[in-house]
């Protein structure tokens, strides 16, 4: 079973609460929230971070006791547990943790006006013909969320980092049938995407390798 958790970040604004929740994780958690520069930077991170340790506690697992190895594309893995796999992302006022037992990427984005010069830039000319294809720039701004967090979420599902363009594959939107294809060349292999919608103004996809379990819906964490 693929699982997807989230929590809202604001509460580790309580200075107490931040310091208490950064102990339960490892040095290696701890080390990179510290080099953050930004406190609603350093509370994302902590809070991806407790969302992954919550995730763990399924397998048996704290993740403070588990040791990571980086990837040949920077995609950090369990050492001596190659038969989870994790992606972690924040965005604005909240955090996300996927895992289960396939290759998994997850993106959320919370969704923003003035952003479409940026599909311009970085979406295939199928993608864009989608999206511009929304009548009101209102929805084409959603859309355009739509497939960036798909397209993240791809990219770290298939763990190439920035060395994947995202013009190198395609998001393919069926409206009729409500299905999403992901059209690539980076392998062999099919991954399927989900996206959620529990969280009002932020748009979140998950994208795993092959065939998979994926819950519907997204799981709230607290961390008090």
């Amino acid at each position: 079973m693929i699982c997807t958790y989230y929590a809202d970040v604001r509460c580790l604004e309580n200075g107490a609460l931040f310091r208490e929740r950064l102990k339960q994780l490892s040095p290696y958690r701890q080390q990179k929230i510290a080099i953050l520069r930004h406190e609603k930077d350093r509370n994302r991170s902590l809070a991806a971070g407790l969302l992954l340790d919550h995730a763990l506690a399924v397998y048996g697992l704290q993740e403070r006791s588990v040791e990571y190895e980086i990837g040949e594309w920077g995609k950090p893995v369990l050492k001596y547990h190659p038969e989870i796999c994790f992606s972690l992302s924040h965005s604005g006022d909240y955090a996300i943790c996927t895992i289960g037992d396939k290759m998994v990427g997850n993106d959320i984005e919370r969704v923003r006006a003035g952003r479409l010069k940026v599909a311009d830039r970085f979406f295939a000319r199928e993608e864009l013909d989608w999206l511009y294809g929304a009548r009101q720039e209102e929805e084409q701004t959603l859309r355009m969320f739509r497939l960036w967090t798909m397209k993240e979420s791809f990219v770290k599902a298939v763990g190439r980092g920035m060395s994947l363009s995202l013009k190198d594959f395609v998001i393919h939107m069926d409206e009729e049938s409500g299905r999403v294809r992901v059209r690539h060349s980076v392998d062999a292999k099919y991954y399927h995407m989900r996206e959620y919608r529990e969280i009002e103004g932020y748009c979140t996809a998950v994208c795993v390798q092959e065939s998979a379990d994926i819950a519907y819906g997204m799981i709230p964490v607290d961390f008090y």
